[in-house]
């Protein structure tokens, strides 16, 4: 489905649907259209909201997890979202990780996919490799099991990117956050359903990360996909909508 991005309140964001409602938080390179499955799935029974996380034009002193978290703070102020169920991939599990300790009262569920916050590995801890198409087609492939998932559009998207040394910064800066801020002991204070589902080949949050997850989160399920790396919502649309339809029907 095409994608319509609204503006309001200094936020960028897509917000389609109407009922319950379920927010969706992209990773450190993802992109609304990572969602565009998700979307066109739950908006004919949800209100499905999917802010644009400040990511690549955040201050300096701003580049970081606690930010991100303020920054969805404020988008749920300014929006009026009282309740809701918090859905997050990578970076966008982390920060959803976060929010959900710091404002328990508005999570009723939550949904991790891929996310750091235990452990990660992948292109952004270091300064990313500039001017060579190649290397970006690589890494982002290396996101996916099937390679030829990573679109050119997604590539080409990924190469604007870090063809910019502002934008490189930035992704240094958040992903070095991501890598201090390890909730391994905070985790048991989320009490809210959570659910997992993880890509039994992810290579950036491994397998055992989702485990760990799930050993640690007192009110969580784990669900594998097969043949699956880091972003299964894109992989895997089908079995991904699936596993979240139905823990959002039965919790």
């Amino acid at each position: 489905m095409s994608l319509t991005i609204r503006e309001k309140h200094g936020f960028k964001y897509i917000d389609e649907g109407e009922g319950e409602v379920l927010i969706l938080l992209h990773g450190l390179f993802g992109a609304l259209s990572n969602w565009s499955e998700v979307l066109s799935y739950f908006s004919g029974r949800y209100r499905v909201i999917i802010p644009m996380l400040p990511i690549y034009n955040s201050p300096r002193n701003e580049s970081n997890l606690e930010g991100l978290v303020a920054y969805t703070e404020k988008f749920v102020e300014d929006f009026g979202l009282s309740k809701f169920s918090l859905l997050g991939n990578s970076l966008g599990g982390h920060v959803s990780l976060l929010f959900t300790l710091a404002n328990p009262d508005k999570v009723e569920k939550l949904i991790l996919t891929g996310s750091s916050g235990l452990y990660e590995s992948g292109m952004g801890l270091s300064y990313p490799k500039r001017g060579s198409y190649e290397f970006i087609k690589d890494r982002v492939g290396y996101t996916f099991y099937d390679p030829e998932v990573a679109t050119k559009e997604l590539v080409d998207e990924v190469f604007e990117v870090t063809s910019d040394s502002a934008k490189c910064l930035r992704i240094v800066y958040y992903a070095r956050s991501a890598q201090k801020h390890n909730l391994r002991e905070e985790l048991n204070e989320i009490k809210c359903p959570t659910l997992l589902i993880w890509g039994l080949n992810d290579t950036i949050t491994p397998p055992t990360a989702g485990h760990e997850f799930n050993r640690r989160i007192p009110n969580s399920e784990l669900h594998f996909i097969d043949k699956c790396c880091h972003v299964p919502m894109m992989e895997h649309p089908n079995r991904f909508n699936m596993l979240v339809d139905d823990f959002l029907r039965n919790n």
